[in-house]
C-alpha cells in the first residue's frame, strides 16, 4: 500500500508540474504571435521537426482510440452488472451491452466541438465526486460487515511477475493521470491563458487527489489485491448478496455510466478533428449538408470500430496499460519537459534543467518497460480467453 501511495503521489506531482510547464510554453508561443490550439502543431513548432507533427498525431490517436475502447468496454460492463443483478440467468452477454453503449456513443458523438462540451465537463466533475462518495461509502459498509469479503495483501510469488506487474501498474497510473489534449483545452481560454490554466490545474488536482486517494484506500482496505478493476463488480459479486445497499450501488453505476459517456465525448474530439480536417469544407457551415453527412459517417464509423474492438478483446486493464505506456507517458511525462527546455533554454546549472532531464530519462525508461510488460500481459490474457468473451479481463 505504501508503494502504491508513493506511485500515485509521484505521478500526480509530475503530471501537475508537466501540465504547468506546458501552459507556460503555450503562453510563450502566443506572446510571440504563434498561438497553437493543437498539441501536434506546438511540438512541431518548438522542436522544429516535421516528423514530430506526425509522431504526436500517432500518439494522440493511440490515446483517443484506447480511451474510446476502454470507455465503451467499461460502460458495457456496468450495464451487464445491472442486468446480472436484475436477471441472474438472463441470456444477454457483455457484447450485447457494448453494442448498446456503442449506439449511444454514436448519437452523442455528433456534438461538433470542444466548446460545445463545456456543460458536459462540469457535469462530469460533479459525477466524479458523487461516484467516489458512493463507492467509498459502499466499501466502508462492506468492510464493516460481520462477515467481510476475503482480502489478500500478498504479492505475486515470482520475482519476474512482480517486476512486470509493477511496470504495467505504472503504465495504468500514467493513463489515469494522463491528459494528452491540454493544448486543445487551453485553446478554449481567452489569452493570456497561463494563469487561468494554473488555477484550473489546482482545482483539477484537488478533485483528483480527493477522489483517487479515497477510492484507493477504501477499495484496497476491503478487497486487497482481489479488487476488480471495476470496483462495483467486487461490491456486487456473482455469488452471494451485494456488499452494500442496492440503491447505493445502482446510483453509483448510473453516475459512472454518465461519466464514461462524458469522457468518451471529450477524448474523441481530437480524433474527430484529425479526420474532419480533410473531409470538411471550411467555407461551408458546420451544419450544412456538405459537412454534416461526412461528419456523421466518419464519427459513427470511428465509434463502431472502437465498440467492435471492445467487444472482441475485453481486456480493460491491459488496454489501460498499453495506452499509458505508448501514449500518455511520452505525451505527458516526456514531451512537456523537452518543449520547456527548448523554449526557455534553462542553463545547465539550473535546478529546472536537471529536474526536467531526470524526468525525461526516468519516464522514458518506465515507458519502454511498461510497453513491454503491458503488451506481454495482453498477449498472455489473449491466449486464455476466447474472442467476444462475456467477462472483462482486469
Amino acid at each position: 500500500m505504501g508503494l502504491g501511495f508513493l506511485c500515485l503521489t509521484v505521478m500526480g506531482l509530475v503530471t501537475f508540474y508537466s501540465y504547468y510547464l506546458m501552459s507556460l510554453v503555450l503562453d510563450h508561443c502566443e506572446k510571440d504571435g504563434r498561438r497553437h490550439i493543437r498539441f501536434r502543431e506546438l511540438a512541431a513548432d518548438v522542436l522544429g521537426s516535421g516528423w514530430m507533427f506526425y509522431f504526436v498525431i500517432f500518439i494522440q490517436t493511440a490515446i483517443n482510440t484506447g480511451i474510446g475502447i476502454g470507455v465503451i468496454l467499461l460502460a458495457g460492463d456496468c450495464l451487464q452488472i445491472m442486468y446480472s443483478n436484475l436477471s441472474p440467468n438472463g441470456p444477454l452477454k457483455l457484447y450485447h451491452f457494448i453494442a448498446v453503449v456503442t449506439g449511444i456513443m454514436i448519437l452523442l458523438s455528433q456534438f461538433p466541438s470542444f466548446h460545445s462540451l463545456r456543460h458536459i465537463n462540469l457535469g462530469s466533475l460533479l459525477l466524479s465526486l458523487g461516484y467516489t462518495f458512493l463507492v467509498v461509502g459502499a466499501c466502508i459498509h462492506a468492510g464493516a460487515l460481520q462477515n467481510p469479503p476475503p482480502r489478500d495483501y500478498s504479492l505475486e510469488a515470482s520475482e519476474s511477475s512482480r517486476i512486470f506487474s509493477a511496470f504495467t501498474s505504472i503504465s495504468i497510473i500514467a493513463a489515469i493521470f494522463g491528459n494528452g489534449i491540454l493544448p486543445e483545452i487551453q485553446a478554449t481560454l481567452a489569452p493570456p491563458a497561463a494563469g487561468k490554466m494554473a488555477k484550473a490545474l489546482i482545482m483539477c488536482y484537488t478533485v483528483i487527489f480527493l477522489t483517487f486517494y479515497s477510492a484507493a484506500v477504501s477499495g484496497y482496505w476491503v478487497f486487497g489485491n482481489k479488487s476488480n478493476s471495476n470496483i462495483l463488480k467486487s461490491l456486487m459479486p456473482d455469488n452471494g448478496p451485494s456488499l452494500a445497499p442496492i440503491w447505493v450501488l445502482g446510483l453509483a453505476i448510473v453516475f459512472v455510466l454518465l461519466q464514461l459517456f462524458a469522457i468518451g465525448l471529450v477524448y474523441s474530439q481530437v480524433a474527430y478533428e484529425i479526420m474532419e480536417k480533410k473531409s470538411a469544407d471550411v467555407k461551408k457551415g458546420m451544419f450544412s449538408k456538405r459537412n454534416l453527412i461526412p461528419r456523421i459517417i466518419l464519427r459513427s464509423l470511428y465509434v463502431i470500430i472502437c465498440g467492435f474492438i471492445a467487444a472482441m478483446l475485453p481486456f480493460f486493464g491491459d488496454i489501460n496499460g498499453v495506452v499509458g505506456a505508448i501514449g500518455f507517458i511520452p505525451l505527458d511525462f516526456v514531451l512537456p519537459m523537452l518543449l520547456y527546455n527548448m523554449t526557455y533554454k534553462p542553463t545547465k546549472s539550473s535546478l529546472v534543467y536537471w529536474v526536467n532531464n531526470s524526468i525525461i530519462i526516468v519516464f522514458t525508461c518506465a515507458g519502454l518497460m511498461g510497453a513491454f510488460s503491458s503488451v506481454r500481459k495482453l498477449v498472455l490474457d489473449a491466449k486464455e480467453f476466447k474472442l467476444f468473451s462475456s467477462n472483462v479481463v482486469d
